[in-house]
C-alpha cells in the first residue's frame, strides 16, 4: 500500500479520522431552496449573491476554496481584493436563472486541479482580473441576450487579453487527521506590479441563531499571536497565520440593517470584514479581537511575473495549546511529502495510461469528484415549520415544496454534480458520480449508494429523493446499476469475494423503490411506463411532467427501458448473493420475471385483449413514446431522441456457471421459458448459447439490435465526432411537429444551448453529447459483445463499407468522447471551442473544465461548467478496462 492507501484503510477502519476534514464547503449557499424562507418559494430572488455577504445562512457555508470539518461547524476559506472591485471576493459570483439567458450560470474562471480521497492534498487554481470585477457587466449583457445567443462569460469581457490578472492557486496539506496546513500563492500574470489583499478567513458556521439554546463558539487572539478556536461540539483548535498580517474579528451574523434596515443585535455582522476592507470603516471590527467569524489581512503588491504566498495553520489542540513555532514548523516538509504521496497514489491508479495528457485529464477528472463533495444540510420539517428563536414562516409554508417529505434529515457529506450550479445532491448523478469515484474512493461511493436508500432520505412509500427543487420527481432508476457496477470494481481491486454486505444493505431497500415504480408509475398495471421528464428535461415535444389534456397519459419509452434495465440489474444482484444465501433465488426468479413482462408489453407481446402499446414501431425501426387516453386511442410521438435508444441499456448475460450454482433458479428459469416460448423469442434467442455457452437476457433480439444500432451511428443522425447526440441532426431539416388541442407543437434539432424555457433552460437534450447515457451505451455494447463475440459485426459509422465488433464500436465510442478532453495532433482541446487563450496559454491550456454536455456539432464545452459529477466518467473511460470489472 502507498500512503494514501493506507489513510483511506485507516479511514475505513476508523482508527484515524482521516476524512474529518475536506472541500466540504459549498461554492455557493445562496439561491438555494434550504436557505429559502419566501411565501412564493422563489429560492433566487429570496438569498441572492448581492445578500449573500450580509446574511448568516440557516443550512450551510460557502467560500472561495474552502474547506471545513465533516459537519461544517468550522470553515477555512480564502479572500481576495484587487483594490478595485466594490465588495471583498469572498465567493463565486454568477447569473440567477432569471438573469442568465440560458439560466443560472457561474461567472468566473476557477479550476480544481488535485486531491487526494482523504483530502490529505487539496489544489486548486482561481483567475482573478486585476481590472474591477465585471459584476454589473455580466448581468447586463447576458440579460439583453435572448436564447438564440451564447452566454456572455467572464472570458468575453477581454480582461484576460493582456494577462493582467493573478492566478490564486490555493493548497491543503493534512500533517494529520485534525492537523491542516492551508498555502496560497498568487502570481502576477501581467506586465507591471499590481496590489493584492489576500485574507484566509476563519469562521464558525451560525448553528446558535436558531433554536435558542446551542451555546456560541468564539474565536480569539492569543497572547503569542495565534487564534484560538472553541466550539462546545467540535472541541479546541488553534490557527496560525504567517507573520506580517493583521487579524479582524467579527460575528457570523445578519446585518438586518442593511438588509431590511432594521437596528442590529451586534454592530458586528457577517459583511464587517468587507465593510473594513473595503470601505475603511475601523469601527466595522471587534477591537477585543473576539467573534465568531474572523481573517488574516496581507496587503501585498505583486511585481510582474512574480507571487507572494501566504500561510495559515488549524490544529486540533486538545488540553495542551501549542506554540506558534510549533505550528509553523515542517510546513515545507508536510507539503513536500503530501505532494509525493499524491502523485504516488495517482502513479499507481494510471500505471497503464498511454499518455501525460491522459494522464492529466483523468487525474484533474478525479479531483474534480472529490473537490465537489459538499456538506449538505436539510432538515425538510424543521425549514417547512420555522425555527423557535426565529419568526414564524409565512402562511401556507407548511404546504410548500417538498412538503410531503418532512421525514427528509440530510447533514452528511454527499457528492453534488457541481458545487456552484447544483450544490445539492441528484439521485441519478450520484449514481454515476459513484463510478468515477469508486477507481479512489470505493468506501466513500459505496457510502454514497447506501445512504440515499437510508429511512432518512428514502421516502417512506419507498421513492428516493430526487433534488431539493422537487424530491418528489422520478429519477431514472439506476441505483441498482451503480450498486453493482460499484461492487464490481471494489471487488477486482480487494480480490476477493466482495463487499456483500453492502450489496445486500442497498438490495434490500431498493426492493421498497422497486415496488414504488412497479405501484406509482404503471397507471394501467400494463408492464409500461411513465416516469415524467427521467432527468431529460427538454426532450419530449412537451414537458413530460406535466398531465395531458382529456385524461391522457404518455407511455414512455425510456420509462419503460429504465424498468426492464433495473428488472436486470435487481436481477443479477439477487443472483450474486443467491450464491451465498440460497433464498435469493427465489426474489432472482421474481425479477426474472418482471422483465419478461416489460419485454413483452414493449412490443405487446400476449396482447389478447388490446390494452398493449407497441412502443417499438416495425416501420421506422425505433422506439417512440405513445400518448394513450381512456378510450384506447393512441398515437406515437415519433421524435429521434435518446428516449429510443434507451432500450438498449436493459441488456445482462448470465453465466453457465452462475446458473449450475443455483439450481432451483435455474430450473424455474427453465421452466417459465419452455411454457411461455413467445416470450424466450422475444428477449433472446435462449436455446443458442452465445460465447463461452453463456446466455442474453436483452430487450432487443439480434436484428432489432442491428438496426437500432444503424440509426444510432449514422453520422448524418445521432453519431458526433464526440459522441452519440442526446437527438437525432435530422430535426435539424425536419423539426419534429404535433397537433395537439389546437396547438402546434415542435421540437428541432438543437446542437449547443437550450433555446426554450423547458426546466429553467439551464441544460439541454435537444442535441447535446451528454456523459452519463453515452457512458451505458458503451456498457452496453461491451456486455453485447460478451455475449455474441467476434463474429458478430456491425457497420461503423452507418453507410461507411466498415464493419466492427460490437466491442470495436464501443472502443469507438470512447474515443470520440476522450476526444473531447485530449490534445489533438495541433494540441488543441475541443472542449475550449473557440477560445484561442484557452488553446494555445500556458497558464489555461492545461487546465480543463468538465462541463455538464458537449456541443452536438463541434464538442465544445457547455451547461454547468463544473459538472465533474458524471462528467467525471471521462476517468473511467480512460482507464484500461478490466475483465473483472
Amino acid at each position: 500500500m502507498n500512503a494514501e492507501q493506507l489513510r483511506l484503510a485507516e479511514a475505513t477502519d476508523e482508527s484515524q479520522p482521516w476524512r474529518k476534514w475536506g472541500a466540504y464547503l459549498s461554492d455557493r449557499q445562496w439561491g438555494t431552496v434550504r436557505e429559502d424562507y419566501s411565501a412564493t418559494g422563489e429560492a433566487w430572488d429570496y438569498l441572492s449573491h448581492d445578500m449573500a455577504r450580509s446574511r448568516a445562512y440557516r443550512w450551510g457555508e460557502d467560500g472561495l476554496g474552502g474547506i471545513s470539518d465533516d459537519r461544517q461547524l468550522l470553515c477555512v476559506a480564502l479572500g481576495l481584493w484587487n483594490t478595485r472591485d466594490p465588495i471583498l471576493k469572498e465567493r463565486l459570483f454568477g447569473l440567477t436563472n432569471e438573469e442568465g439567458n440560458h439560466g443560472e450560470d457561474v461567472k468566473e474562471l476557477y479550476y480544481y486541479l488535485d486531491a487526494t480521497p482523504t483530502h490529505s492534498y487539496l489544489k486548486m487554481l482561481y483567475k482573478y482580473p486585476q481590472a474591477e470585477f465585471p459584476y454589473a457587466r455580466l448581468v447586463e449583457e447576458n440579460h439583453r441576450r435572448d436564447r438564440s445567443q451564447p452566454e456572455f462569460e467572464l472570458i468575453d469581457t477581454g480582461l484576460f487579453n493582456d494577462d493582467r490578472y493573478f492566478d490564486v492557486f490555493v493548497e491543503y496539506a493534512k500533517a494529520g487527521p485534525d492537523d491542516v496546513l492551508m498555502e496560497i500563492t498568487a502570481y502576477n500574470r501581467g506586465p507591471e506590479a499590481a496590489p493584492l489583499v489576500i485574507m484566509p478567513h476563519v469562521w464558525f458556521r451560525n448553528i446558535w441563531s436558531w433554536d435558542g439554546r446551542t451555546k456560541r463558539p468564539e474565536l480569539s487572539l492569543t497572547a503569542d499571536g495565534t487564534l484560538a478556536a472553541t466550539h462546545p461540539l467540535l472541541g479546541n483548535y488553534r490557527v496560525v497565520a504567517q507573520d506580517g498580517g493583521q487579524w479582524l474579528f467579527t460575528e457570523n451574523e445578519t446585518n438586518f440593517r442593511r438588509l431590511t434596515g432594521a437596528t442590529d443585535s451586534s454592530r458586528y455582522v457577517k459583511d464587517s470584514l468587507n465593510d473594513f476592507v473595503i470601505r475603511g470603516d475601523v469601527g466595522a471590527v471587534n477591537p477585543a479581537h473576539r467573534g465568531t467569524k474572523a481573517a488574516a489581512l496581507y496587503r501585498q503588491t505583486i511585481p510582474a511575473a512574480d507571487k507572494a504566498t501566504v500561510r495559515l495553520r488549524i490544529s486540533a489542540t486538545g488540553d495542551a495549546a501549542p506554540t506558534s513555532d510549533a505550528l509553523r514548523a515542517d510546513f515545507d516538509a508536510v507539503f513536500k511529502q503530501r505532494r509525493s504521496e499524491a502523485d504516488a497514489f495517482y502513479a499507481d491508479i494510471q500505471e497503464k495510461l498511454p499518455s501525460d495528457d491522459a494522464r492529466n485529464v483523468q487525474r484533474q477528472a478525479l479531483a474534480g469528484m472529490i473537490w465537489s463533495q459538499q456538506y449538505f444540510h436539510y432538515n425538510v420539517a424543521t425549514w417547512l415549520d420555522g425555527d423557535k428563536a426565529q419568526p414564524p414562516p409565512p402562511k401556507g409554508r407548511r404546504h410548500a415544496r417538498n412538503s410531503d417529505w418532512r421525514h427528509l434529515n440530510n447533514a452528511e457529506v454527499l457528492s453534488v454534480p457541481d458545487k456552484w450550479e447544483y450544490p445539492w445532491f441528484a439521485a441519478w448523478d450520484t449514481a454515476f458520480h459513484t463510478i468515477a469515484l469508486a477507481m479512489v474512493d470505493p468506501e466513500f461511493a459505496k457510502n454514497q449508494l447506501v445512504v440515499m436508500t437510508r429511512e432518512w432520505y428514502q421516502h417512506p412509500n419507498g421513492a428516493l429523493p430526487a433534488y431539493e427543487w422537487a424530491f418528489g420527481d422520478a429519477n431514472p432508476p439506476v441505483h441498482a446499476w451503480a450498486a453493482w457496477r460499484v461492487f464490481q470494481m471494489d471487488r477486482c481491486r480487494r480480490g476477493d469475494q466482495g463487499d456483500t454486505a453492502f450489496l445486500e444493505r442497498v438490495f434490500h431497500k431498493l426492493l421498497l423503490n422497486f415496488t414504488w415504480w412497479v405501484n406509482r408509475k404503471d397507471a394501467g398495471n400494463r408492464n409500461v411506463f411513465q416516469g415524467g421528464f427521467l432527468g431529460l428535461d427538454n426532450i419530449g415535444v412537451f414537458d413530460r411532467n406535466m398531465a395531458l389534456p382529456d385524461g391522457g397519459q404518455l407511455d414512455q419509452a425510456d420509462g419503460t427501458a429504465w424498468m426492464g434495465m433495473y428488472s436486470l440489474n435487481m436481477l443479477r444482484i439477487a443472483l450474486e448473493l443467491a450464491t451465498h444465501d440460497s433464498v435469493y433465488q427465489d426474489i432472482a426468479t421474481k425479477f426474472f420475471e418482471h422483465f419478461l413482462s416489460i419485454a413483452g408489453a414493449m412490443t405487446c407481446v400476449g396482447d389478447d385483449d388490446g390494452r398493449g402499446i407497441a412502443l417499438w414501431d416495425n416501420q421506422d425501426e425505433f422506439f417512440y413514446d405513445v400518448v394513450h387516453f381512456p378510450d384506447g386511442r393512441t398515437f406515437p410521438i415519433k421524435l429521434h431522441s435518446m428516449v429510443g435508444l434507451t432500450p438498449l441499456f436493459a441488456v445482462e448475460t448470465l453465466e453457465p456457471e452462475m446458473l449450475q450454482k443455483l439450481p432451483d433458479f435455474d430450473k424455474r428459469l427453465r421452466w417459465l421459458l419452455k411454457n411461455r416460448p413467445e416470450l424466450a423469442d422475444l428477449v433472446s434467442r435462449w436455446q443458442e448459447p452465445g460465447r463461452g455457452e453463456r446466455r442474453l437476457l436483452s430487450l432487443l433480439r439480434g436484428h432489432r439490435m442491428k438496426r437500432l444500432l444503424n440509426r444510432m451511428l449514422d453520422e448524418t443522425r445521432f453519431l458526433s465526432d464526440y459522441g452519440v447526440r442526446s437527438m437525432s441532426q435530422k430535426h435539424r431539416e425536419e423539426p419534429f411537429e404535433l397537433n395537439y388541442h389546437g396547438q402546434t407543437l415542435s421540437v428541432e434539432y438543437e446542437p449547443g444551448e437550450s433555446e426554450c424555457g423547458v426546466f429553467g433552460g439551464n441544460s439541454n437534450w435537444r442535441g447535446p453529447v451528454w456523459f452519463p447515457v453515452n457512458y451505458l451505451i458503451i456498457e452496453s455494447l461491451q456486455k453485447f459483445h460478451h455475449y455474441y463475440g467476434d463474429d458478430f459485426k456491425i457497420e461503423c459509422p452507418t453507410g461507411c463499407g466498415q464493419y466492427m465488433t460490437i466491442l470495436g464500436v464501443a472502443e469507438e465510442l470512447t474515443r470520440r468522447l476522450s476526444r473531447i478532453f485530449l490534445k489533438d495532433e495541433n494540441g488543441r482541446r475541443t472542449v475550449f471551442g473557440p477560445y484561442e487563450k484557452f488553446q494555445t496559454d500556458p497558464h489555461f491550456r492545461d487546465h480543463l473544465l468538465f462541463h455538464e454536455y458537449f456541443h452536438g456539432d463541434d464538442g465544445h464545452g457547455l451547461g454547468a461548467s463544473h459538472q465533474t459529477g458524471w462528467t467525471g466518467l471521462i476517468a473511467k473511460l480512460l482507464a484500461p478496462k478490466r475483465v473483472a470489472e
